[in-house]
Order: C-alpha cells, then sequence, then structure tokens
C-alpha cells in the first residue's frame, strides 16, 4: 500500500471510531485505562526490550544526550506510566459536563456542554511515554488518537501502542480508536497532516524544526507545543536562598525538558552578591553560564552570551545570565526573547510579584517557585498530552478539559422565531 493510502485508512478508521467513542460511558473508558495500566506492567520486559534497541541505534547515530534522555526507559518510568493511567482514572470525566445554563425572555433555556473534538493526530519526538499519557487522555476525553512518534523510538512505540491497542480491545471501547503509524518514513508527517477531512487538531510535540515544520505544512488546525526558553527573575527583594536553591532545580534537576531555565534574569542592586552565590552552586553541578558584559565582570572568566543565545533552549546544562535595571526591563526581556512557556520571579515585593503575573505573557507564570512544576501531573490534571504555547483554543498543560470543546444545547417548548 502506498504511504498516501496508507496513512489515509489509518485516519479513516481513527474518524469512524471517534464518533463511537464519543458515546462511550465513562466506566467502560476507565475500565480500558485500568486494563492498559495492568498489561503494560506485564510486559514491561518487552518494553525494555524493544527499548534497549532504539537507545542503541540512537547512541550509534549521535543523537544528543537531551534526546537519549527523553528515549529511555526503565522500570520507574514504565511505573509512572502505570500511576499517570491510574490517575487518569481518578479524573473526573468532562464529556457531557454542563458548563453554564440561562433562560432567556422567550423561555428558552440555552447552556453549554461539554464534547470531544473529535480525532486526534499526535505527532512527537523521541519520548515513547508520550504514547501512553496521550492515548490515555485521548480515550478518557472521548477522543480517537492517530499517533506518530519519531523514528528513534518507533520500537518502543509500536511495543507500547500495541499494548495498548490490545487493552482497548478487550474492554469493549472501537478497535481502532488508537491507531499508530509504524513507518518511519517522513512523507507520512507530511501526508498526515493533510488528512483535514478525517482529523480534527494535529498536536505536535517536539523540537523547534518539527513544531514549524507541522505549522507550515499541515491543513489541520494545530495546537502547538512550542519551545520552552524559561526565565528566572531574581528582584533585588529576592530571598538570596531561595532564589538559588530555585535556580539550581529549574536548571540542573532535569535540564533536557521544555520546563527547564534558560536564561537567568538578575537585578543590578543586588547583582554583584548574589551572582557568586548562584555561580557556586551551578558550578558544582558542571553548568556552563554564558553572560552578559555586566555580568561577565562580576563572574569573571565566563563565557560571553551572545545576542541568539537569548532565544536559544539548550535542553543541557548551560544557563544564560543578564543583568537587568528593574523589573520593567526584566519583563520586557522576557516577553520580547521568550517562547511564552514558564517564567518566574523571586521575590519579596508583593507589588513586584502581582505586576509579573499580569505583565508577563507566558502560559504559566510562578511566584518563587520552580518553573519545573508546568507539568499535567504537578498541576493536578494528571498525565498531559503536551503543554500548548498558543493562546487558541488551549494554554499551558492540556489534560481532559482541554481535549474537549463545547456545544450549544437548547431547551424549549414549542418557541418558533417571530
Amino acid at each position: 500500500m502506498k504511504i498516501e493510502a496508507y496513512i489515509q485508512n489509518k485516519a479513516e478508521l481513527c474518524r469512524e471510531a471517534g464518533m463511537k467513542l464519543a458515546s462511550m460511558q465513562s466506566r467502560v473508558k476507565n475500565q480500558a485505562l485500568e486494563l492498559m495500566s495492568k498489561k503494560l506492567k506485564e510486559k514491561s520486559g518487552l518494553i525494555l526490550a524493544e527499548n534497549k534497541k532504539d537507545v542503541a541505534a540512537a547512541k550509534k547515530s549521535g543523537l544528543s544526550n537531551a534526546m537519549i534522555d527523553r528515549l529511555i526507559l526503565n522500570e520507574k518510568r514504565i511505573d509512572e506510566m502505570c500511576k499517570g493511567l491510574k490517575e487518569v482514572i481518578s479524573l473526573t470525566d468532562p464529556v457531557g459536563e454542563v458548563i453554564k445554563m440561562w433562560k432567556r425572555p422567550n423561555g428558552l433555556t440555552i447552556g453549554r456542554m461539554r464534547v470531544p473534538i473529535g480525532a486526534i493526530g499526535i505527532i512527537y519526538e523521541s519520548r515513547p511515554n508520550v504514547t501512553v499519557e496521550a492515548a490515555s487522555l485521548c480515550i478518557k476525553s472521548g477522543n480517537s488518537v492517530l499517533l506518530r512518534g519519531g523514528s528513534e523510538a518507533i520500537r518502543s512505540n509500536i511495543a507500547l501502542a500495541n499494548i495498548l491497542i490490545e487493552a482497548v480491545k478487550e474492554s469493549g471501547l472501537p478497535e481502532t480508536c488508537i491507531q499508530i503509524i509504524d513507518i518511519t518514513d517522513r512523507e507520512a508527517v507530511m501526508k498526515m497532516l493533510k488528512q483535514d477531512k478525517y482529523l480534527d487538531v494535529i498536536i505536535p510535540r517536539g523540537g523547534e524544526e518539527l513544531i514549524k515544520t507541522v505549522v507550515e505544512n499541515s491543513t489541520i488546525p494545530v495546537i502547538k507545543h512550542d519551545k520552552g526558553v524559561c526565565h528566572v527573575f531574581v528582584d533585588e527583594s529576592a530571598d538570596f536562598d531561595m532564589a538559588d536553591k530555585i535556580i539550581f532545580n529549574a536548571k540542573v534537576q532535569r535540564p533536557g525538558v521544555c520546563n527547564a531555565l534558560e536564561t537567568l534574569l538578575v537585578h543590578e542592586k543586588i547583582a554583584k552578591r548574589f551572582l557568586p552565590v548562584t555561580a557556586k552552586s551551578l558550578s558544582g553541578a558542571k553548568v556552563v553560564l554564558k553572560g552578559c558584559s555586566e555580568t561577565r565582570k562580576i563572574l569573571k572568566g565566563i563565557e560571553e552570551a551572545k545576542e541568539i543565545d537569548w532565544t536559544t533552549e539548550y535542553l543541557d546544562l548551560i544557563l544564560s545570565i543578564r543583568v537587568v535595571k528593574d523589573l520593567d526591563e526584566a519583563i520586557d526581556h522576557i516577553n520580547f526573547y521568550g517562547s511564552h512557556h514558564s517564567d518566574a520571579i523571586v521575590t519579596s515585593s508583593y507589588e513586584n510579584s502581582q505586576r509579573f503575573l499580569r505583565e508577563v505573557d507566558s502560559a504559566a507564570v510562578y511566584i518563587n517557585a520552580s518553573t519545573r512544576f508546568t507539568d499535567g501531573g504537578q498541576f493536578g490534571l494528571g498525565a498531559e498530552i503536551g503543554i500548548s504555547t498558543n493562546k487558541l483554543h488551549a494554554r499551558g498543560p492540556m489534560g481532559l478539559e482541554e481535549l474537549t470543546t463545547n456545544k450549544f444545547i437548547i431547551y424549549g417548548n414549542g418557541q418558533v422565531r417571530e
């Protein structure tokens, strides 16, 4: 079968299954998710064996350390997948929820009801756990899903998807509500992006080039999970110990993820006292520091931060530092250079914290906390389908509610329009 026909068939089956899945009861969907969790645990040996092949091939091909970190599966990460499934089961099913009702003078009662989006296409790189997260959230929210993972994780993704599909069949859900594209040809992505007759939305998760390719070529609406150029601004009133702890966590805990810190901004009034403190902590973790001219006067011998560094998502133990004169300059820097993902202020000033909340144009804005919390699980949403940097239709971590749309429902008793 030619690639175009193969992709169209997958998309068509996904569409048909989605129409059936939309009306399935929560009990049945939860049973399927429970069975998925059970089977993932039972077949962890198979999953790890296939993942080991992917990791070996990735290392041989010279894939970056950040990408390999995202690719690797182990017993702990499989347990996390199972835990994520349990969390999704525990969440309230949004489908059918009536958000609001009001009565018109003519006696009509009008409301809005949450309904599934329909058939969702997900294109992602490296992280095989996305296969489980995406499928579980789509199933619970009544959406069918067509998955296209990266070639570097093809064996892992196929193994995981086949286990999930097996659980779907045994639980009584529409058999084709989870589909996976099991070929690595890049043409498959381009053909998938043209299936607007069958797919309702595309959600890409991956690097800048993937997002750009999807946005430029899709005839289907896109909710993009863009890069994470995240900032921490240390205000002049900041507690130094708190700021140092937040910076270290945001940069070092897991540098290869989109909510990790990439640029540090420090108020000029405290820069001489604070920068040596945090530089000492970061150097212990072998973080490479790059700085503006003012930063380099304080931290001797560090690299110069160039214009491109302010927009770079390093996904590595590298940090750019800029000294700013005040809150206004910090906010301007973030809104101009940032990716509108996650940004934080460390401050003891209530006024400054509230200005930062109001004026920083990002999906998640923090006061005195690490940007590493931008995550569906950490926000109490259960597993997430991605972190949208769009303003329409969803923004930030996308959980169940963000995978629904709404329709108007109208109750009458014979009214006709005059």
